[in-house]
């Protein structure tokens, strides 16, 4: 420490800076910037870990009192789980205002589409063909006239075609329950997830719960024959909604009426135009917006510049076959009469990005009035082409039944599209929900021993463990930060170390002070001749200091003692007063917030504060610590004399 001060003390080029050299200056500067650091950081890293306890002291009070063999706990943790699937469940059934997901669609939404688009859907497309419909109701009539010819129209035809058309309900009928089916087992699934801590309940849940609702399965597809056998046992044409044959002639115009009242809009949405765009480059999305009379599509979902307006009258909807490169599903628009649909296009291709946006369309463009297309055998329409001739009597019967078949259908589907909804809610849902709330705690009891079904799985284990170290290691960070903010002196921030002699000297050094001193000499004293008189003499530093005084820098000489002899010696050149090299400032225990971290003997309690000051290593001894790392940071660290300083 002497040599290095002696060293600056001597240097010409730093002797007039010397106070700022050397190691106690640097010890000092270190210490500045150290405090600075922690005095600035320690604030928001404790806000950070107030927080962080905070956010995890709710889940760690239940692990407190934790103890893996106590029955009591397993029971309670049981009888808690249970509660909550029956909640989570009806939750999503039913509907709940709190904590709605905006990602997709509960299930009671999906059965809720399922009844009131997916099930109409499916019985209008087993709606009869024209055609068809008529030439069997022809076949009717002459099979029940016989050898004879009538000249009523007989009533037996109409309620032989109306119990075929309405026994063809039960396939729509069946797969909607199905479908709610399905719905009802990944409800199940999503509301199991939070039973994943104990994987046997879990397991078990899901099985005693899939089961039942299979079970319930059953029993609704009986139920709904059973329905629709009620409608084929009797055919009530006293019904007030029905024509009767009276009004049979006037139901076309009736239909016709009704059809034109209004031209409100069903649905908007967007779809990708998919043939149109093979031309131009690749398919576009439209805005579409569909009517009860036409489907028009614009740029924008803004609606102002309309690209084009198709009428619905002749439209019919058929499906695409997905293509193996395509992620769309699509459905085709085509014109009944071989017109074009749409410029040179005679059909057109509407692509969807799932299947329920293609089923919800078709639904749609059903109570639009275009229906799904339903293919006939052409070899048969040509094989059955000649025996469909009908004279203009059976012509007008044929004519009559169909009316009757149409308005009588029309009561069957609207008390079908009502009771089905209904039976499978009361036999299916409502019937699960109770056996959720009522049943399922007493079979998991019976299903398998308790401490079985509570076994915790490896993974919670693990992560309650980690959250009680994490929780305790947060409070003791927490302790030390308080010990420091209360036991520890704070000195006011040193001024910034001035680096304006850096630059300066770096543009011009400074001549050195002896080169200076001897031509100001010189002009002072005038040249001596020579021989005459001794040199000026040079005072002798003192055995008490460890390197030579500085001499000050000569002002203006005083006169002389005696003026005639202007041959005696010279006065002496002033030196600078001795003074005692300044010492390395000693700090006592805890006099700065950098007295934590100078010693390493405990350090346990000192290691959290290390790695609060961001990232450094310490290198001692031949042995290195690596702390963690903070974007503002010094990035090394070394001990001197059991001082810690930041490079």
């Amino acid at each position: 420490m002497l040599s290095e001060r002696k060293f600056f003390l001597s240097h010409p080029a730093y002797r007039h800076i010397a106070d700022r050299m050397g190691t106690p200056h640097l010890q000092k500067v270190l210490n500045q910037q150290l405090t600075n650091h922690i005095r600035d950081t320690l604030p928001t890293f404790r806000n950070k870990l107030q927080a962080q306890l905070l956010s995890i002291e709710h889940e760690v009070d239940a692990y407190k009192s934790f103890k893996p063999e106590d029955p009591t706990r397993k029971t309670k943790a049981l009888l808690q789980m249970v509660q909550q699937f029956a909640v989570d469940f009806e939750k999503r059934i039913e509907g709940s205002g709190d904590q709605v997901d905006t990602l997709e669609l509960s299930g009671g939404a999906k059965i809720n589409r399922i009844f009131h688009e997916r099930f109409p859907f499916e019985i209008v497309k087993m709606e009869f063909n024209e055609k068809e419909l008529r030439r069997e109701i022809s076949y009717a009539i002459k099979n029940i006239h016989g050898i004879r010819t009538g000249l009523f129209t007989p009533d037996m035809a109409f309620e032989a075609i109306v119990k075929k058309q309405i026994v063809k309900l039960k396939g729509p009928s069946l797969k909607s329950v199905d479908l709610v089916m399905q719905e009802l087992i990944n409800t199940v699934k999503k509301c199991t997830r939070k039973l994943a801590t104990f994987p046997r309940l879990c397991e078990e849940t899901e099985r005693i719960v899939a089961n039942h609702i299979r079970e319930r399965e059953g029993k609704t597809k009986d139920q709904v024959l059973l329905l629709i056998d009620i409608q084929v046992s009797y055919i009530n044409t006293n019904h007030e909604d029905f024509i009767g044959f009276a009004n049979a002639q006037q139901r076309s115009s009736q239909v016709h009426k009704k059809n034109t009242i209004g031209n409100q809009v069903i649905r908007k949405g967007w779809l990708t135009i998919s043939n149109i765009g093979i031309m131009k480059g690749g398919s576009k999305g439209y805005w579409f917006v569909l009517t009860a009379e036409s489907l028009s599509w614009y740029k924008d979902d803004e609606e102002k510049e309309k690209k084009y307006m198709l009428p619905l009258d002749n439209l019919k909807v058929r499906d695409v076959e997905k293509s193996f490169m395509s992620s769309k599903h699509t459905f085709a628009i085509f014109n009944t009469e071989q017109r074009n649909v749409y410029k040179d296009y005679r059909f057109l291709e509407l692509a969807c990005d799932s299947q329920e946006d293609v089923d919800s369309w078709k639904a749609s463009l059903l109570r639009a009035g275009v229906y799904p297309d339903k293919s006939l055998n052409e070899n048969d329409e040509n094989g059955q082409a000649e025996n469909f001739s009908m004279d203009p009597q059976l012509e007008r019967q044929v004519e009559t039944i169909r009316n009757l078949v149409d308005s009588y259908m029309s009561i069957i589907n609207k008390c079908i599209r009502d009771l089905i909804p209904k039976t499978i809610m009361h036999l299916m849902v409502n019937n699960v929900k109770d056996f959720i709330n009522s049943e399922l705690l007493a079979q998991l009891y019976s299903s398998e021993d308790q401490n079985t079904l509570m076994e915790e799985s490896a993974e919670q284990a693990q992560r309650r463990d980690e959250m009680l170290r994490m929780y305790q290691a947060l409070k003791e960070a927490l302790v030390i930060i308080s010990d420091i903010n209360t036991a520890t002196t704070f000195t006011p921030a040193p001024p910034p170390v001035d680096d304006s002699w850096i630059q300066h000297t770096r543009r011009s050094p400074p001549p050195s002070p002896t080169t200076q001193r001897r031509p100001m000499l010189s002009a002072a004293l005038g040249r001596p001749a020579p021989g005459r008189g001794p040199p000026p003499a040079i005072p002798s530093p003192g055995p008490h200091s460890g390197a030579p005084p500085v001499p000050f820098r000569p002002g203006p000489l005083p006169p002389f003692p005696n003026s005639s002899d202007a041959f005696g010696a010279p006065p002496q050149v002033p030196s600078r007063p001795t003074r005692a090299p300044p010492s390395v400032p000693s700090r006592g225990p805890k006099q700065s917030l950098v007295l934590v971290a100078e010693s390493l003997i405990n350090w346990s309690q000192n290691a959290f504060l290390l790695a609060a000051l961001g990232g450094f290593s310490v290198r001692t001894h031949g042995w290195t610590l690596s702390m963690g790392s903070l974007e503002s940071a010094p990035k090394a660290c070394v001990f001197l004399e059991g001082h810690m300083y930041l490079l």
